[in-house]
C-alpha cells in the first residue's frame, strides 16, 4: 500500500514522463518538416518509449492501491533554431527527468517504500542509459560540426541507432 505522499511523488512522475513523452515528439515533427528523417524516425521512437514509461508508473500506482492521476500538460517548445541545440536540449531534459527519478527514490526510502525503492530501480537503469545515448550523440553532432554531408550521415546514423536499439529490445 502507498502512503499518500508516495503516490503523490509517483503521480509527480507519471506527469513528467507525459511531457516527455511531447517534448520528443515536438522534437520528431520539427525534425520531419526539416526533411531530417532518421532523427524524426528516433524522436517518434523515444516518444513512444516515454509513454510506455508513464503507463508503467500508472499501472504500479493503481496496483499499489493509489490512484494514478492524469493531468495537464505543459505544451513543449515547438522550434528549434538548429537540430543541434535540439539535442542539447534533449540532453538536458534527460537530466531533470534524472533528478525527478533520484528525488523519488530518495522519497522511497524515507518512506521506507522498499517495493517502490524496487521498482524504481528500472528508472534509475532506464536514466543512465537515456542521458548517455544524449550525451554520445552530442559528442557527433559535435564532431561534424556545420558540415552538411556530416549532417546526412549523422541522420543515416540516428536512424540506425533506433533500429538497432529496437532490435535489442526485442530480443531482451
Amino acid at each position: 500500500m502507498l502512503t499518500k505522499k508516495m503516490e503523490n511523488a509517483l503521480n509527480g512522475q507519471v506527469r513528467v514522463e507525459a511531457e516527455s513523452s511531447q517534448v520528443y515528439l515536438s522534437m520528431a515533427s520539427w525534425a520531419e518538416v526539416k526533411g531530417l528523417e532518421g532523427i524524426s524516425l528516433f524522436m517518434y521512437r523515444h516518444s513512444d518509449e516515454e509513454r510506455m514509461h508513464m503507463l508503467k508508473l500508472i499501472k504500479y500506482i493503481n496496483e499499489r492501491g493509489g490512484h494514478a492521476q492524469i493531468t495537464a500538460l505543459q505544451a513543449p517548445k515547438k522550434a528549434f533554431t538548429s537540430f543541434q541545440k535540439m539535442f542539447q536540449q534533449l540532453y538536458d531534459h534527460e537530466i531533470e527527468v534524472s533528478k525527478c527519478i533520484n528525488e523519488l527514490v530518495h522519497v522511497s526510502l524515507e518512506e521506507k517504500d522498499y517495493a517502490t525503492h524496487n521498482f524504481l530501480q528500472w528508472y534509475v537503469a532506464e536514466q543512465i542509459e537515456e542521458e548517455a545515448l544524449a550525451r554520445t550523440i552530442l559528442d557527433k553532432i559535435n564532431l561534424i560540426g556545420n558540415d552538411k554531408g556530416g549532417l546526412y550521415l549523422f541522420d543515416r546514423d540516428v536512424q540506425r541507432i533506433t533500429v538497432d536499439s529496437s532490435a535489442s529490445q526485442n530480443e531482451a
